[in-house]
């Protein structure tokens, strides 16, 4: 029988029954792995492999899918990253959009209420009330990226009425009523003075590398807030830190970064203003990511079984 190997952490029992049911029914045995040792011996006959681990392809000369468990796909775009250059690539772009949506809003009302600044009177165990705040009502959101992250940000943001709410795409195509306006990418130079709150939802392609240099960093409002959930390859860390160094930018949030893990030594941990959080807005700690995760690889098992179209599919032209 024809063997889907998955290697994924954080799968409940519901889970694996669920996969069992869906491999059965279409003629796939499923195998777990709790460990990747375990998961390399078995990628050499798997047909299909659910798990975000990039050694595994190289290890399958059968491959004929590979299902990332990830939304991010770079390191599976690498030269030789699969044995068969043939197989099929999809990812999990759909299932973190809610958990990274939630920590946007998190993130942005930490900074905009001072809460870091509160955080520190209160380890100081001083009583202080009138530190000056800000509203995401009736502020300029700007997110770059109008994916599933920038979808589902924007309906949790527009419940705080802000004022407007741009999305930016590569092709400025319009990315649909939850948006006020859909911008190209082309248009970030002149849509950043106009922005008190930036939320970077982008892949990791070459487009998007330094796409918020020191230039258009100093475009923003001295003012405005930073928030980035994407790359941390999409800002440039020297430029932010000298930005927000000289009082330029009210407050940033980074969860992604340059280098991860963040060095111990590295000046990015004594930024002013900037919370800095441990690339945690997008991973599998949320349980309804995981049943997305599973609920999406299933969808597709029927359509690869039935030789359709994958509806998760990446286009490795683009990096997405």
């Amino acid at each position: 029988m024809k063997k889907i190997l998955i290697f994924t952490p954080r799968l409940t029992d519901g889970n694996r029954r669920d996969i069992m049911e869906a491999a059965e029914t279409h003629g796939y045995r499923a195998v777990f792995c709790e460990d990747s040792a375990a998961a390399l011996r078995e990628a050499a006959d798997a047909e299909i492999i659910l798990s975000a681990d990039p050694a595994l392809p190289k290890a399958a000369p059968e491959l004929k899918w590979m299902c990332c468990a990830f939304a991010g796909v770079e390191p599976f775009l690498l030269p030789g990253a699969f044995a068969n250059p043939r197989a099929l690539l999809t990812n999990a772009s759909g299932a973190y959009g809610v958990t990274i949506a939630e920590h946007i809003v998190m993130v942005a009302l930490e900074l905009m209420r001072r809460q870091m600044d509160y955080n520190r009177i209160v380890a100081a165990r001083e009583w202080v009330r009138d530190l000056p705040i800000r509203s995401i009502r009736g502020s300029r959101v700007t997110l770059l990226g109008a994916g599933d992250i920038a979808r589902e940000a924007a309906k949790r943001l527009r419940a705080f009425d802000p004022k407007s709410i741009v999305a930016l795409n590569r092709s400025g195509r319009d990315a649909g009523s939850l948006f006020d306006r859909t911008l190209p990418v082309s248009a970030l130079d002149g849509i950043l003075p106009e922005t008190d709150l930036l939320v970077m939802a982008l892949p990791g392609t070459p487009e998007t590398r330094g796409i918020m240099d020191g230039r258009r960093l100093a475009l923003m409002p001295k003012d405005a807030f930073l928030i980035n959930v994407g790359r941390g390859s999409a800002v440039d860390e020297a430029a932010l830190l000298a930005l927000m160094q000289g009082d330029h930018l009210a407050g940033a949030a980074l969860d992604v970064f340059e280098r991860e893990p963040l060095p111990k030594g590295s000046p990015v941990w004594d930024c002013p203003r900037l919370l800095i959080t441990t690339h945690v807005a997008g991973n599998m700690t949320l349980e309804y990511t995981v049943d997305r995760i599973v609920e999406m690889f299933i969808e597709d098992l029927g359509n690869f079984y039935a030789g359709r179209p994958l509806g998760h599919s990446v286009d490795r032209e683009k990096g997405y």
